[in-house]
């Protein structure tokens, strides 16, 4: 029995932390990360700086719903299409390609670390539980967009306009808003002013697909 309590206790002391460390970070800026400190221990600078959804462009959410998870609005963290698609391509052989929606990638880089296999996916899976218990949608996509990586040192959108575009984020054109979220899913590889190949190519396509976000609702829970 004294195995089971303690056992009991590690586990009330683990979600009574967590539950108390999301429900600060709905209210305040997220002021480091695992990723971050990644990028510090391999010597590289960490550029952020935090701004408001309400202060962005909104073409920026918008182009991340394109690229990134178009049922952000509509699922409650998961998005069981995606996946099975994502698995369905993946069988087929090829790039591996994920299912993972903006709130699941959000809870991986605000309270995780990047790799860790299945034990960090199930740990994700119970922040992505947890955040959008207590966040609104508009804070997950304002933390998403203030502490994803995009590029080498470089975390959220508007840090990403001023080193791309020397301009902040409330000023940003839908084709800038494309070819930032399609740095998204490989920042340490792709730079949004990159003159041609894939960035150019997605991120022109990106924001096109901006209009049909807006115009289609899909982003009605940020408005």
């Amino acid at each position: 029995m004294g195995f089971f309590r303690i056992f009991a206790k590690i586990v009330f002391g683990f979600v009574l932390v967590t539950v108390a460390w999301v429900g600060i970070y709905r209210f305040v800026p997220v002021p480091f990360t695992w990723t971050m400190m990644g990028d510090v221990l391999n010597g590289h600078g960490v550029t952020k700086d935090w701004m408001p959804l309400s202060e962005m462009d909104p073409d920026m959410a918008r182009a991340a719903i394109a690229g990134e998870d178009s049922r952000f609005c509509s699922h409650h963290g998961f998005d069981f299409k995606a996946i099975a698609g994502a698995a369905a391509r993946n069988s087929q052989g090829g790039r591996i390609r994920g299912g993972s929606t903006i709130s699941q990638q959000t809870a991986k880089n605000a309270f995780l670390f990047q790799g860790g296999g299945y034990v960090r996916k199930a740990f994700e899976a119970y922040f992505t539980v947890l955040i959008e218990a207590l966040w609104p949608k508009r804070r997950i996509m304002e933390v998403y967009l203030n502490i994803a990586e995009t590029g080498i040192g470089t975390y959220g959108a508007n840090a990403g306009a001023i080193r791309y575009f020397n301009h902040d984020a409330s000023k940003l054109s839908a084709t800038e808003a494309g070819r930032i979220a399609a740095v998204l899913p490989l920042p340490k590889k792709r730079a949004a002013i990159d003159p041609h190949g894939f960035v150019r190519k997605h991120g022109n396509t990106l924001s096109r697909r901006v209009s049909v976000v807006r115009n289609d609702g899909l982003d009605s829970c940020l408005r």
